[in-house]
């Protein structure tokens, strides 16, 4: 057995002096991760994946306190000296992270962070490091791998920072490699792309991995055994064949409903609670009633939009780089416009633009009766209160000096909406409540919130202003699955309710799928395919769009079914 983690309990100590408390995260955990295997950590955030991770090489908190036994090769960590574990981090047990982007070092070159393990735990020199770190690029699958060794991690796509990611990680060959959620935030290519590297360096180096992650799907590809935790205990263990073929917790059944499917679409996805009481959401069918009009007015009409930025090249010469070229589309009351596509695709620019958040090239943006992209300063304010936008980072996009109510009451005070203050704060509450959350949170902060519930505030801020469009710019594709589904169903509700139109941005076809009446399939700045939902997930036309949809992770798939993972 190369590591055995036995009866863990962690708990962080809070506050100063005599008067700490010590909260738990972690309670009794034991699972074992034999050698040259696959183990997937699985649970909703705050499940304490993460936290039972970082354990084992300490990787938490001062105020962390660890107790039980994390036998390492026969040896306890729990017990190991700071010297000794660093002689372990990075040499024989190696880390890739969620966000590469905040764990690469933002001044030093892909090469100098690279060399560094190796010049310290190998004792290469300068140039056999550089060789050598050359190599694991190109292992890793980098393209131009020897020029990527200058380049800064800001001038990488976030695929290409993931790869430099594992590579670092792989740079001593470490016998086991923990990777948490290290897929979550990429398009579906590219996490099909680091998924099977993972594999197939696993493979080659005979090394074990420890894969954390919220979603199922993902871990159904990859994994040999699937531990799954919710509230810092284990609730259910054992091979990825027996958790998907017949899992034996409510809580697991729940977390494989949660996902949006890609071959049928249900009036509401299935959330956790759901799921604990017996009920299931998920097989209504769908009534008459929720059909969409497919007469229903136009609200938003693109032609020819088109958004190039440009970049110097050389001393004075500048190089055009056409982000966004020649989008058409139409968008009716009360529908949905899915856009996917992989990272860079244009998707998000091209939203950006409709709201004039960047300035276009050309095109024209029709929304009731007028071109958004002539209107003046003071029409362009005007109009801008109909058409709002939800960004994918809801703590990025909410001021943390703003408490809830005054995040809410702004944008009702700079438009004039409600009599007076007693007014907009009513209103505030209400729209607290219609998005699920209580009119008690009005004095809080973002801070304060999960991720589900910083997104349903940002909803609440653009509803305020009673807007007719909502663009989603990958809304919820940093959340994980249960609440993913919450605020899914939550938009369905509003989108219902007020009759809003919406142009949902994201990589994930699955939710597309739920969402979407119809679907634009973006690729290099142009649209290569634009169909009804069901039209393109059930015959896509191009390869490109073929190939979205492969990539979609399906998990474990029974031999006899099938293909096998």
């Amino acid at each position: 057995m190369l590591l055995s983690i036995q009866d863990l309990k962690v708990a962080f100590r809070l506050g100063e002096r005599g008067a700490t408390t010590l909260v738990p995260a972690v309670s009794g955990v034991s699972f074992d991760i034999p050698e040259n295997s696959t183990v997937a950590l699985v649970g909703e955030s705050g499940s304490g994946k993460s936290v039972t991770a970082m354990s084992i090489l300490n990787l938490l908190p001062d105020n962390a306190r660890r107790q039980g036994a994390i036998l390492y090769q026969g040896r306890d960590l729990l017990a190991a000296t700071q010297a000794e574990l660093q002689g372990l981090r990075g040499r024989e047990i190696a880390c890739v992270f969620q966000d590469p982007m905040s764990s690469l070092n933002p001044v030093f070159t892909v090469g100098a962070q690279l060399t560094e393990p190796l010049i310290k735990h190998l004792g290469l020199g300068r140039r056999a490091a550089l060789a050598r770190a050359e190599s694991l690029l190109a292992e890793v699958g980098m393209p131009e791998p020897k020029r990527r060794l200058s380049a800064y991690p800001h001038e990488l796509s976030g695929g290409q920072q993931q790869r430099v990611m594992i590579a670092m990680a792989l740079s001593c060959e470490p016998k086991l490699l923990i990777a948490d959620e290290p897929t979550t935030a990429l398009d579906v290519t590219i996490q099909r792309q680091i998924l099977e590297l993972i594999a197939g360096l696993k493979a080659k180096h005979r090394m074990s991995v420890l894969f954390i992650s919220h979603d199922l799907g993902v871990v159904g590809e990859i994994a040999d055994q699937v531990v799954v935790m919710r509230h810092g205990a284990v609730r259910e263990q054992g091979s990825v064949a027996q958790i998907f073929s017949a899992p034996s917790d409510a809580y697991t059944r729940a977390l494989l409903a949660c996902r949006p499917s890609l071959s049928d679409t249900p009036v509401r996805l299935s959330v956790i609670d759901d799921q604990l009481v017996g009920a299931a959401p998920h097989t209504v069918p769908a009534q008459p009633g929720l059909v969409k009009n497919a007469q229903a007015p136009v609200v938003l009409e693109v032609r020819a939009l088109a958004k190039s930025f440009f970049l110097r090249q050389g001393l004075f010469g500048k190089r055009e780089f056409k982000a966004v070229q020649g989008v058409n589309f139409q968008l009716r009351r009360g529908h949905t416009l899915g856009v996917v596509g992989e990272s860079g695709s244009g998707k998000t620019t091209m939203g950006l633009t409709l709201l004039r958040l960047h300035e276009p090239t050309s095109g024209e943006v029709i929304f009731d009766g007028r071109n958004l992209l002539t209107l003046t300063d003071r029409e362009r304010q005007a109009m801008r209160r109909r058409i709002q936008i939800v960004f994918q980072n809801p703590y990025a996009s909410l001021n943390p000096r703003f408490t809830i109510g005054q995040t809410l009451v702004e944008p009702m005070t700079i438009h004039a909406i409600g009599a007076d203050e007693t007014e907009r704060e009513a209103l505030a509450r209400a729209l607290l409540v219609k998005v699920g959350l209580g009119p008690e949170v009005m004095a809080k902060y973002p801070h304060e919130f999960s991720g589900g519930q910083r997104q349903r505030v940002a909803i609440a801020r653009c509803l305020t202003l009673s807007p007719e469009v909502l663009v989603l710019d990958e809304a919820v594709s940093a959340l994980d699955v249960s609440v993913q589904a919450q605020v899914l169903n939550l938009l369905r509700d509003l989108q219902d309710e007020f009759g809003l139109s919406y142009v949902f941005i994201s990589h994930d076809l699955s939710v597309v799928r739920f969402m979407s009446d119809e679907v634009l399939v973006m690729k290099e700045g142009r649209v290569v395919e634009q169909a009804s939902a069901a039209q393109i997930l059930a015959a896509p036309q191009q390869d490109y769009t073929r190939r979205l949809l492969g990539a979609v992770p399906r998990g474990w798939v029974s031999p006899g079914s099938g293909p096998h993972r």
